[in-house]
């Protein structure tokens, strides 16, 4: 894999964001709406202009992208209920058999 800047990569990505919007048929300004961002911190993200995570990431949820971040992100954490089940089926088994 070649050696990327920071600046290539933001160009890149946002070259890619600009390209999935495009293909999911929206305007710079429904996918910034979509996203809670303003068009102009869409436009500087498209632009590789740089822009928060928090920016990013809404609009991959926007455009239904945001299953990138999976590798990134820790995996969500069983809720108390799941781990209540998680036990009771582990306390049946052992009884039975």
């Amino acid at each position: 894999m070649a050696y990327r800047t920071t600046d290539e990569l933001l160009a890149d990505i946002g070259q890619d964001l600009r390209q999935l919007r495009k293909q999911a048929g929206l305007s710079q300004a429904l996918l910034a709406q979509k996203a809670g961002i303003s068009e102009r911190a869409l436009r500087n993200l498209e632009g590789g202009q740089g822009s928060s995570l928090a920016t990013f990431i809404g609009v991959l949820k926007a455009l239904r992208q945001d299953s990138v971040l999976d590798a990134l992100s820790r995996p969500a954490e069983p809720s108390p209920m799941q781990l209540l089940r998680q036990r009771q089926q582990l306390r049946g088994g052992h009884g039975q058999g």
